[in-house]
């Protein structure tokens, strides 16, 4: 289970969220919506780590973040899979190298023969394995992200804008995949987003926020609701 315990963050004396209050449980899709500069991607950096709220708590099972070590931020780490907007694949480094990767760093080469193949077809890439990031689609690239996101079999998949630099079939096929990972996986999935097509296809419960406040966190919402005034 996640949850933000009335959570502040100010940045540069100016407070980006203000007493924010959710919880997410295990197996919801949940998206946070809102205009640009209304504290999503911040409340993205406080989950992962980079950021500690200025009041309030956020928990993630039995892990407290804002008290965590830097060694128990790293053990924390492991229980999140992350996937932004820019792939930030390695552009010299094939797409089964890209996935492999991701094990290399934290000492974990013998699960790689096991788990990347496993891992690039489950995400429809196995054909792929062999060539790099940049003979590959958009959204070919953006599954190879989501294929390494999900190495150390994440409690949590978080997504800040993943079908930003998509087209909408390639947005559609990222949905679908990310249904199966929720079906298969029993993932829970936080994502952000602008795309209609994203919460269309998924039908999320949505965290609306509005100048660092919730406005409203509602389930079975119309997308005219969902996106108004959102520019």
């Amino acid at each position: 289970m996640l949850e933000f315990q009335n959570v502040s963050l100010s940045l540069q004396k100016k407070e980006v969220l203000k007493n924010v209050n959710f919880i997410i449980n295990p197996g919801e899709i949940v998206a946070i919506l809102g205009a640009s500069g209304t504290g999503k991607t911040s409340i993205f950096r406080l989950l992962l780590g980079e950021l500690k709220p200025t009041l309030g708590s956020i928990q993630l099972d039995n892990f407290a973040l804002e008290k965590l070590s830097y060694s128990n931020l790293q053990k924390y780490r492991r229980q999140i899979g992350v996937v932004f907007q820019d792939f930030q694949l390695l552009p010299q480094k094939t797409v089964y190298e890209n996935v492999a990767f991701a094990l290399e760093v934290c000492g974990e080469e013998d699960e790689i023969s096991k788990k990347v193949p496993e891992l690039l077809k489950l995400v429809g890439l196995w054909d792929k394995k062999n060539q790099f990031p940049d003979s590959l689609s958009g959204g070919e690239k953006q599954r190879t992200a989501i294929a390494r996101a999900l190495v150390h079999n994440p409690k949590l998949l978080i997504a800040d804008e993943a079908t930003g630099n998509l087209d909408p079939q390639n947005s559609k096929e990222i949905a679908a995949l990310m249904q199966t990972l929720y079906k298969e996986k029993k993932l829970t999935i936080l994502f952000a987003t602008h795309d209609p097509i994203l919460v269309q296809e998924l039908r999320p419960r949505v965290i609306r926020l509005e100048e660092g406040k919730v406005l409203f966190d509602k389930k079975e919402i119309s997308l005219q609701e969902a996106f108004v005034g959102m520019v």
